[in-house]
Order: C-alpha cells, then structure tokens, then sequence
C-alpha cells in the first residue's frame, strides 16, 4: 500500500505555476524494463508448473486404447501350421489304368521316326533329333526349292558368288587414278586382304591412245598394275 501511495504521489500531476503549466511525472525507462521483465518471470513459471503437473498423471492403459492399423500396413507373417496324418494316401487305381488307356487309344507316336507331321512348316518334317546341324548352304537351298525368297532364301547360298583372286594392295600404297581397292570376305566372315581393281568409270589407253579392253570382273592384272606396286597375289582363307 506505500508503494502504490509513492506511485500515485510519484505520478500525481503537480499544482500549475504562475503561467498556469502542469507538471506530471513520469515513470522512466528503466522502471518500465523491470515491470516487463517481471512479467515474463510470471509466465514462465506458469508454464513449467502446468507441464510438471501433465508429467506426473498416470499414462493410460494401453490395451484399452483402440488400435489404428493403417489400409497400408503389412501383418507379421504367421507361422505355418504344421500338418501331419498317418492316414493313408487314396490312389484311384482304376482312373489310372482308364487315363494310360486314353493315351494309347490317342496312337501318339513313340519314336523320332514318327513325329514327321507332313507339314512343311513343322521343323521335324525336315530334322530329327540325332540328326547332323544343316549347313547354310542346306538351309538356303532348300527354303528356296519351296518358293521362299525372303529371310535367309533371300541370299545366296555359300560358295555361289566365290572371292575373287587378285593383286594385295599394302594400306599405306597411294592408288594412282583409276585403281581402287576391293575388300572381302569369306562365308565364314574371315577378312580377306584387299585386292586391286579398276574403278567401274575408268577408261584404259595405250600410248598410241587406244582403249585397252579391260577384265569382265575388272581385277587389275599384273601387267596392268601401277608402277610400284609389289606383285603378289592374295590368299584366300580355307573354311
């Protein structure tokens, strides 16, 4: 009570002077940091006594809470029960003997001799089992004796179209004019060396400026070779 009797007195407005002014006091800066600071003091100290106070309540029963399972969750696996009986295994014997009887009245062949259909699409009209693995050049003839032109009857058989046989060509020997380089390949997809023959637009004179016929498979000859050149004739790889 003496304090808020020194607070109104400190803040009572003063009796006016000969000009008819008022002074009222005022509280300072300092004074009003301590009312705000006390402030805060008083609730905080409201907050930690309801928090003790949440602490010390009983939990509560968990089993008599419900419980939630998510659409998503996946159940423990369950042990499987195990089975056992000493009771004896039923056999219809007489549905065995009348299946075994079905399929021998079907006459399904028992042999490799007679699986042959008859039908030109079916791949034991043409191969067994036992049988040697066909060559390309089988396959191609033979799907080319039934009218087939497409797929592999498409190509030639092997062998049809042999390498030719020419003049070797070193990789780094520059080609005058006229002269080109031919690259192969066996049946087996062996590289064979390139050989030399004339380009498809070349026209060969003599020196009294006649053409000189050149080869039907256009292979350069060896007296046609360009100077320089190492004779020396290519080796075709044995399959």
């Amino acid at each position: 009570m003496a304090d808020e009797a020194r607070d109104r007195s400190a803040t009572a407005p003063g009796a006016p002077d000969a000009d008819g002014v008022r002074v009222i006091a005022k509280r300072s800066r300092i004074e009003w940091s301590l009312v705000a600071a006390a402030g805060v003091a008083a609730g905080l100290a409201a907050v930690t006594i309801a928090l003790t106070t949440m602490q010390r309540e009983p939990a509560a029963d968990s089993s008599s809470t419900p419980r939630v399972v998510s659409a998503n969750a996946v159940d423990e696996p369950r042990p499987a029960a195990a089975f056992t009986t000493d009771a004896p295994i039923a056999v219809d014997r007489g549905r065995a003997a009348a299946d075994t009887a079905a399929l021998a009245a079907l006459n399904l062949p028992t042999t490799p001799a007679d699986w042959t259909s008859g039908d030109p699409n079916d791949l034991a009209s043409w191969f067994q089992p036992g049988d040697p693995a066909p060559t390309m050049r089988e396959v191609i003839e033979t799907l080319n004796e039934m009218g087939i032109r497409t797929g592999l009857g498409a190509f030639n058989p092997p062998g049809t179209s042999p390498p030719l046989v020419g003049l070797a060509v070193p990789p780094d020997f520059p080609l005058p004019p006229g002269y080109v380089r031919h690259h192969q390949v066996t049946d087996d997809g062996v590289p064979i060396e390139a050989i030399l023959m004339f380009a498809p637009d070349v026209v060969l004179r003599d020196a009294d400026g006649h053409v000189v016929p050149l080869p039907e498979d256009r292979v350069v000859p060896p007296e046609l070779a360009p100077p320089g050149l190492p004779i020396r004739r290519v080796t075709i790889p044995t399959p």
